[in-house]
């Protein structure tokens, strides 16, 4: 009774009992909980029940854990820690063979350097990235293009050195993306000269900004500098110069406008995206005040009913707030999708222009 009682004492007293106790995750990985009457060990954490303190039996690893006969818990499955970490190292090593690809990737190839089937492979490198291997390929070509177009290479040079295989791949991929078209992208403002003003809105700090065309840029933002930091690297070539009183003028325009959508924005605009962005871009400012669409009748509007990804695309890459009415698209269940300057944001315009 003696020995009983002074094992229940020391349990009590143990940390690792506390710890199991309490459920704390932060313990994970540090030591492993046994229960004799079940046969199986567990994560301290494991949201199963508690068992009686006099069945518990810890063990520094997993393999301890096993060698004594014991099973992992298929409920908080203490055995995945060691999948998973071995699952990121093959993956991480996936990613850096599909950099080095020049050509199309050899997806089955990696997939056996990664010692996985090619199905498994997807599935893996799906759960440890958020992305399939084609997509993540794809990104790194792009952000090749990007670079390419950045160091001032040509459009042609920036589709060849970063593997597309043909431009049309090129066009079909992530020159709808692009705020800008390719040739514009590559020249980043150069040559221009662009005016604009930073104010204060019951939405935050609004940037406004213009070319002798019209208006290029509206955004909202709680950081005055990271608006104008955005509008540098957008036309990181162009002199952009602070507004004078005339132009202060359009920014208070702009400012009514937001306050009061129905008044309309008699104001020019230079909008700059590919084909198929304006298409998408004019059928957001046929949509009158009040009235909400969503991405699938954005498509089939422009006649492309299949393009929805692309039409969503579209409207993340719109740089003039409520001139080009984004906020007005809406999921096809009514509720509110993202919005580049927030959807909070994207509530309250929707807000003003509901009528009283």
């Amino acid at each position: 009774m003696r020995a009983m009682a002074q094992a229940a004492a020391d349990m009590t007293a143990d940390p690792r009992w506390a710890a199991v106790r309490e459920r704390d995750s932060s313990a994970d990985g540090t030591f492993f909980c046994a229960v004799v009457t079940t046969g199986v060990y567990c994560r301290p954490s494991c949201p199963s029940r508690l068992p009686l303190m006099k069945n518990v039996r810890f063990f520094a690893t997993q393999a301890e854990a096993e060698r004594a006969g014991f099973r992992p818990c298929k409920r908080c499955k203490p055995d995945r820690a060691d999948r998973d970490a071995a699952h990121a190292a093959a993956i991480v090593e996936a990613c850096g063979l599909l950099r080095e690809e020049d050509g199309a990737p050899d997806f089955e190839r990696i997939a056996a350097a990664a010692g996985m089937s090619r199905h498994h492979f997807h599935r893996v490198f799906k759960s440890v990235t958020g992305l399939t291997p084609g997509a993540y390929r794809r990104s790194v070509r792009e952000q090749r293009a990007l670079g390419e177009l950045q160091d001032g290479a040509t459009v042609t040079q920036a589709i060849y050195g970063a593997g597309y295989g043909s431009s049309s791949r090129f066009y079909e991929g992530l020159a709808p993306r692009l705020g800008l078209k390719p040739k514009a992208f590559a020249k980043r403002g150069e040559g221009e000269v662009i005016k604009f003003s930073v104010g204060e809105c019951s939405l935050g700090s609004i940037l406004v900004a213009a070319t002798e065309k019209g208006i290029c840029a509206i955004a909202f933002g709680d950081d005055p500098q990271k608006l104008l930091d955005g509008l540098q690297d957008r036309f990181s070539k162009a002199e952009l110069i602070g507004g004078d009183k005339d132009f202060e003028q359009t920014v208070a325009k702009v400012v009514g406008f937001v306050e009061a959508p129905y008044r309309g924005l008699a104001l020019p605009l230079d909008i700059r995206g590919t084909a198929f962005q304006q298409k998408v871009w004019q059928a957001l400012r046929d949509i009158p005040p009040g009235r909400t669409t969503n991405y699938v009748e954005i498509a089939k509007a422009i006649g492309l009913p299949k393009a929805v990804r692309a039409v969503a695309n579209a409207c993340a890459n719109n740089a003039l707030a409520v001139a080009i009415p984004c906020h007005r698209v809406i999921r096809t269940d009514g509720s509110l999708s993202g919005y580049r300057w927030g959807v909070e944001r994207k509530k309250a315009l929707l807000e003003k222009e509901t009528p009283e």
